[in-house]
């Protein structure tokens, strides 16, 4: 009784919590992150702030949390493309597609965000410290798209590609916010194109005659990763 009296308790505080971030995206798009209050996200909820403040300390918190979940979901969308396919082309643009269908309902708000989130002092930029968890759990899934592919990559190119996929991810993230092409088909017109062109590449990597190339573009990244938090080598 005692554990099922628990597990109903950790229910409710999950549905609040749903609730109260739900509550929050919906204010963001209505009236724009900045002007949004923690007092009008309670209200708006139904409950007590000091209960908002429980779950959430801040603004930026809320906005964490959906980066999360956005990845949690992706990570779940991403399970059956990368069991299926093995091809690196396949792999990549499948999991692009299926960021791609995932972040369409929030169109309107990303643009909102996105005022804020490019500040570099913000902590919802994606290069703050803030965002280092779900930026590591969005590296996490272009590490198993590279892993399971079939294809021979030199270890000093494979160890990067992982941040290199994120980084590319970012920029059509960028781009896909300023597509006003109905069904974002720009976007994903780019990326068919680019996903096959840059997979061309890194399939080329191997060859001798790319090694001196490829190891300015990784010392290139090495040092611009230096400013990334988390992201810096040893």
């Amino acid at each position: 009784m005692e554990r099922q009296g628990e597990q109903a308790k950790t229910s409710r505080g999950e549905q609040t919590r749903a609730l109260i971030l739900e509550t929050a995206l919906d204010l963001f798009k209505e009236n724009g992150y900045e002007e949004t209050t923690m007092r009008a996200i309670a209200q708006r909820a139904g409950v007590a702030l000091g209960n908002a403040y429980y779950y959430f300390r801040s603004k930026e918190h809320l906005i964490q949390a959906f980066y999360g979940r956005t990845h949690q979901e992706l990570a779940g969308a991403a399970r059956s493309i990368l069991e299926r396919e093995h091809g690196l082309r396949d792999r990549w643009l499948g999991v692009m597609y299926a960021n791609l269908d995932l972040i369409e309902p929030y169109h309107r708000f990303a643009g909102i965000l996105f005022a804020t989130a490019a500040d570099p002092q913000s902590p919802l930029n994606p290069f703050s410290p803030e965002s280092e968890e779900a930026r590591r759990e969005s590296t996490a899934i272009y590490a198993e798209v590279i892993d399971g592919a079939k294809l021979r990559i030199p270890r000093d190119l494979k160890q990067e590609l992982p941040f290199l996929l994120w980084l590319y991810h970012m920029g059509v993230v960028l781009f896909w916010i300023h597509d006003s092409s109905p069904g974002r088909t720009r976007t994903r017109h780019m990326v068919d194109r680019t996903v096959a062109i840059l997979s061309n590449l890194i399939a080329l990597a191997s060859k001798p005659f790319m090694r001196p190339l490829r190891k300015a573009i990784l010392k290139l990244m090495a040092e611009l990763r230096e400013d990334v938090p988390g992201e810096a080598y040893s």
